[in-house]
């Protein structure tokens, strides 16, 4: 595993203002290395997540890069109707990524969703847990075949952007779920059935992916995150605080003092 490294902001809207930043600029270095053809990062949705892209989108920064040349995926989803509130993706279009489609400065190909859940409300209501297990299975296969389609047959992300939650989650692996600890490093995307938080079906990226990646910043906020935090810096790889996984070539946690308070 990487070393972890960690930076302590004095509330939550100097940490969003720095994670954005961070990721703006870091995406314009690695445009700006010869023979980059283009930047994959990975976006989270929550509050924090959610903000963030808000930032970046008013940033002065934002102008430094070419956004042609910069694709977006995500570390987890919602597996929800495209169309619902809950999506990751509809937030994050919402807050940022229309605007930039609209101004023509990202096509729409640049972005990619992980699937919806296409099913009718009957169809949901009536499925055995083991055909719903069939149609997830389904949905991150898809994902899985994008992300070897656009990076290659060991696809890797340029950055990828985690939130934490009150339960030291990541992406969608739930303490004690079982989706966080997929060692397969063929197993890519995983689906989650009876999340602990709702929506109860989810998408998400697994640890090998994600540990695959260049820059792995982990990020969050408050003094209600700061059990998580201690959880997952207290041990490695612990399943009951899944965003001790976190892994990548550079690993950064970024955090305030409130989420901090316990450490």
């Amino acid at each position: 595993m990487a070393e972890r490294k960690t930076v302590i902001y004095p509330n939550p809207e100097v940490l969003a203002q720095a994670v954005a930043a961070r990721t703006l600029l870091t995406i314009a270095d690695l445009l700006a290395e010869p023979n980059r053809k283009r930047v994959d990062i990975a976006v989270t949705g929550g509050t924090d997540g959610i903000y963030v892209l808000k930032v970046m989108g008013e940033s002065v920064l934002a102008k430094a890069v070419d956004w042609s040349r910069v694709h977006v995926w995500w570390g987890d989803e919602r597996f929800v109707a495209a169309d619902s509130d809950d999506r990751n993706a509809k937030q994050a279009r919402e807050a940022w990524f229309d605007k930039l489609i609209e101004d023509g400065r990202m096509p729409a190909g640049n972005i990619h969703e992980m699937p919806a859940d296409e099913r009718g409300v009957e169809e949901i209501a009536g499925a055995s847990p083991e055909r719903t297990d069939e149609v997830l299975a389904a949905a991150a296969a898809e994902y899985q075949r994008e992300l070897v389609e656009q990076l290659g047959e060991h696809p890797s992300l340029d950055i990828a952007m985690f939130g934490v939650g009150p339960d030291a989650h990541f992406a969608s692996l739930f303490p004690d779920h079982g989706e966080a600890e997929i060692d397969d490093p063929h197993t890519l995307v995983a689906g989650v059935r009876d999340s602990p938080k709702p929506p109860p079906l989810r998408v998400t990226l697994t640890v090998p992916m994600i540990a695959r990646s260049k820059h792995t910043w982990v990020f969050t906020s408050e003094a209600r995150k700061a059990d998580a935090v201690k959880a997952a810096f207290a041990k490695r790889g612990n399943p009951h605080a899944p965003s001790s996984y976190a892994d990548g070539e550079e690993l950064l946690w970024l955090i305030d003092e409130g989420a901090a308070c316990k450490l």
